[in-house]
């Protein structure tokens, strides 16, 4: 198993491998990896004849089976790229790794798995295919590195930005080079160059900001400060979120809580916050956050029956949190 600077390091001094499978938490990073691989080993009059991509899940063994057995067009080179590989029952799985030998020098298969899917480390398939192909894991980018990336691709621009804005921007796209992107353009087309992106303008611009702020809004129910966390909740709705949406995220939020208290992973791809979520816990115990879970799914329920307003419903649970915790 090679990591992907180890992938791009081997292509660019122009070593390709018979076969490859790539799988981790970063889809972005896989795909954008299987293009860079086929723009090295196809010529540029190849890549559009002699390279294909096949979904596992829609594409027959049989299927698979001939489309590897077949020669690429005009002689040249030839990349076939098999995504949700995982989705072959295992004798087919060892049906076609067999089609690998004898190596063809012309020709290159990645298999790919969805993060979605992603094999556990120990697995009996990752094992099969890191015995028969050069696996490579992309993992989400850490924090450090995704500062960086940013800092790299708004200097391209002539665009600054503040540490804190930084920060809160590589804290929410969590690792993930995709949503990096999108970001960094939607700020690219709000900022103009010569001027600093600051934490006002991730809040204007960038996706997940409401969810960042309920950690903020956690923080304030456990300091019991009801003023201000009445506030919050007013500027939340204020900016678009409606009480359904903020009431969700705190489930998801004091869910991820309760998992994390109990030495268990948070809802959805937040590992890295497990930190910020484990400080809140503590101020918990398992009764009351039990309680809080329940608390907000019965307000959802007022929601839907529609017995108080929308806001007044999510104000007021908001104050019985904030007593749950005192």
């Amino acid at each position: 198993m090679i990591t992907p600077r180890t992938l791009k390091t081997e292509i660019s001094a122009g070593k390709f491998h018979l076969a490859y499978y790539f799988f981790g938490a970063d889809d972005y990073r896989i795909v954008e990896a299987e293009k860079y691989l086929v723009r090295s080993f196809l010529p540029d009059l190849q890549r559009q004849i002699n390279s294909c991509k096949l979904d596992g899940r829609r594409t027959s063994c049989a299927d698979l089976i001939a489309e590897l057995s077949n020669l690429p067009m005009l002689g040249g080179k030839q990349v076939v790229i098999v995504s949700s590989f995982q989705s072959y029952k295992p004798t087919e799985i060892d049906a076609v790794l067999k089609l690998l030998t004898p190596p063809d020098p012309n020709r290159t298969v990645i298999f790919s798995t969805p993060a979605a899917k992603a094999p556990k480390r120990k697995s009996a398939f990752l094992n099969k295919m890191d015995k028969a192909v050069q696996v490579v894991e992309f993992k989400k980018l850490a924090q450090a590195d995704i500062q960086k990336q940013i800092r790299k691709r708004l200097l391209a621009e002539e665009i600054g930005i503040e540490p804190a804005a930084l920060t809160l921007l590589s804290e929410l796209v969590a690792g993930n080079l995709g949503p990096m992107e999108s970001e960094i353009n939607k700020l690219i087309n709000y900022r103009s160059a010569g001027e600093t992106v600051t934490v006002d303008d991730i809040g204007a611009v960038c996706s997940g900001y409401a969810t960042y702020n309920i950690f903020a809004l956690a923080d304030e129910i456990v300091a019991g400060r009801t003023r201000t966390v009445l506030k919050m909740i007013d500027r939340l709705l204020a900016d678009g979120n409606t009480p359904v949406a903020i009431a969700s995220l705190l489930q998801q939020h004091f869910i991820s809580l309760y998992l994390v208290k109990n030495s268990r992973k948070p809802l959805g791809r937040r590992d890295f916050l497990i930190g910020k979520f484990r400080g809140q816990a503590a101020q918990y115990d398992n009764i009351q956050l039990e309680k809080i879970i329940v608390e907000i799914a019965a307000t959802d329920a007022e929601f839907r029956q529609q017995a108080l307003k929308p806001a007044a419903a999510l104000q007021m649970l908001a104050l019985k949190m904030i007593s749950d915790n005192v």
